[in-house]
């Protein structure tokens, strides 16, 4: 076994960072398991002028994935943003029997070639988009400790790749999480920054709807901001409801309302789905901790149930006619489109 192998069999330290598609090369840099456990996102974030990294032909990070005998083994938390996939990935990490991974940048690629084949070059065939998507899952399945489990929380349009990832051999676990049309509406336009984040995934997500229902229903120049909002909870959601159908009960939906009404049960589920021995001791000591108190995306911010809840209502109140126009839009969506219908009834239909 040459080094690069031993090295990649031993642990999760040399992170699989970026895919040059063009080179067809994989950059890897050296985290540290405090590095882990610190970062919200595994991103350009996460670098630093400390960081150590290279860039290896895949080919060579191929025959290493294989000589090292890495095995694809890793659960999954999708989502479609904003729904607390960051706290019950930090809530779930704070157990030694998970190794949470939040957002790894990778994921990122694969799902933009898959979700839009119009903005990429044309490079890889399909076998070997699968082969090198494989070996990274396989990379991100290794753990520090023996009797971990990773968990790899993917960012929100990585649910894209959700369908195919559940339905290969792995046959993977995962956690999808989200909440109502009208509460996502309401967490969508109670921040500037969402609001933002919105406006700037909107395109994204109306082509990727336009081609799941198979035609250009919708234009980006037609929709308030409103009907915005919903169309990407429509998108992320028929992903997710998509996925569900190939995964049957592997699949465990949270909605995130709910979670915080009856954290225990919820974390608990969430657990038990996972197949991590978590005590009732267990899940009331993550849940005293700091996380619940905290921003999980900065933890270094005060932020709770409380204070979700003021600020969702707020945004009710100031933004009542753009949430009504949202909702309209996915009425007469749902209406006549079966996907988006789907989506309606996968969130009506959470399990808990």
């Amino acid at each position: 076994m040459d080094g690069l192998a031993e090295s990649l069999g031993r642990s999760p330290e040399l992170f699989p960072y970026v895919l040059d598609v063009g080179k067809d090369t994989l950059s890897l840099i050296r985290l540290t398991r405090s590095d882990y456990e610190k970062a919200s996102f595994l991103d350009g974030r996460i670098l630093t002028p400390r960081t150590i990294g290279r860039t290896l032909p895949w080919r060579q990070v191929a025959v290493s994935i294989e000589a090292a005998k890495l095995a694809q083994s890793c659960s999954f938390v999708f989502h479609i943003g904003h729904v607390g996939s960051t706290l019950l990935s930090r809530l779930l990490g704070a157990h030694h029997g998970v190794f949470a991974l939040r957002e790894p940048q990778i994921l990122r690629l694969f799902a933009q070639i898959r979700s839009e084949p119009e903005t990429q070059a044309r490079v890889w065939s399909d076998d070997d988009f699968h082969q090198r998507l494989d070996g990274c899952l396989k990379l991100l399945s290794r753990t520090f400790d023996a009797n971990q489990k990773a968990l790899v929380k993917a960012t929100s349009f990585v649910s894209e790749l959700a369908a195919p990832i559940l339905a290969g051999p792995a046959q993977p676990r995962a956690l999808m999480m989200f909440v109502s049309p009208e509460s996502y509406l309401a967490t969508i336009l109670g921040g500037p920054n969402s609001r933002q984040e919105s406006k700037v995934l909107t395109p994204g997500r109306l082509r990727r709807l336009n081609r799941r229902v198979g035609r250009e229903a919708w234009r980006l120049a037609s929709l308030g901001e409103g009907e915005a909002i919903a169309l990407g909870w429509a998108c992320e959601m028929s992903a997710l409801a998509k996925a569900a159908r190939s995964a049957g009960d592997r699949v465990l939906r949270l909605d995130f309302d709910r979670f915080l009404d009856e954290p225990k049960t919820h974390l608990a589920a969430a657990f038990h789905h996972l197949d991590i021995d978590a005590t009732e001791r267990d899940v009331q000591a993550i849940l005293d901790g700091p996380d619940m108190q905290r921003y999980s995306k900065a933890p270094e911010h005060a932020y709770d149930a409380v204070l979700r809840r003021s600020v969702l209502d707020e945004a009710r109140a100031t933004h009542a006619a753009e949430i009504a126009r949202g909702l309209a839009w996915l009425d007469k969506a749902a209406a006549e489109f079966e996907t988006v219908r789907d989506a309606v009834r996968f969130a009506a239909a959470s399990a808990l």
